[in-house]
């Protein structure tokens, strides 16, 4: 697997996050042969993450897992012909989604399924409502996994203790309040806790 993204902190967070995940590795390669699938994560598909998107699906030609909070007009269609097989917001990354439709992805047949595009669509069609929808649900942007972790560092837990009560590393929490803190612009851990009791989150 390779991960693409037009800045290297998302990409640095995406490649640690998802080199923690069993059965995955992530490679630099730019050997075709050593990539089945490629995750492309952007803040949204603007014109300069499709020419990213063009130029990886003509250099790897392998199925692409995209990661997006937002899709620009034209970006579907771009998408489908860049052999995009599933589309994800940026919140998947901490939790399971993307590792699963990574493996889904690999496992599946090389030519894309006829319905790929209604698909695509459906699936741009729930990232909007759940990331961009005026006045949608404001635990929305967040996953579960994420919020357990927000309310725990509002309780005072550090992140040792965080992973103890949880059951998870201490790399896996610090990359949590990582994608949490960069996807939602919020400085620090307490921007984050704060921003997760402002909107009645926890």
């Amino acid at each position: 697997m390779r991960v693409c993204a037009l800045d290297p902190i998302t990409k640095a967070g995406l490649v640690d996050l998802l080199g923690t995940r069993a059965s995955l590795v992530v490679t630099e390669s730019r050997a075709r042969a050593e990539t089945d699938v490629v995750v492309a994560a952007f803040d949204r598909l603007s014109a300069d993450a499709v020419t990213a998107l063009r130029a990886v699906a003509a250099e790897f030609g392998k199925p692409i897992v995209l990661v997006t909070d937002r899709i620009e007009e034209g970006g579907l269609t771009a998408a489908v012909m860049c052999k995009v097989v599933a589309i994800l917001p940026r919140s998947a990354m901490t939790d399971s989604r993307v590792a699963d439709s990574v493996r889904a992805a690999a496992s599946s047949a090389v030519d894309p399924p006829r319905d790929l595009l209604g698909r695509l669509a459906d699936q741009a069609e729930r990232l909007h409502r759940e990331m961009l929808a005026p006045n949608g649900p404001a635990d929305a942007a967040l996953s579960s996994r994420e919020i357990e972790v927000l309310r725990l560092m509002a309780d005072g837990f550090d992140t040792q203790e965080i992973a103890a009560e949880l059951a998870y590393s201490e790399r896996t929490v610090k990359n949590v309040i990582y994608a949490v803190t960069d996807r939602l612009r919020l400085r620090n851990r307490s921007h984050a806790v704060a921003y997760a009791i402002r909107e009645g989150v926890i």
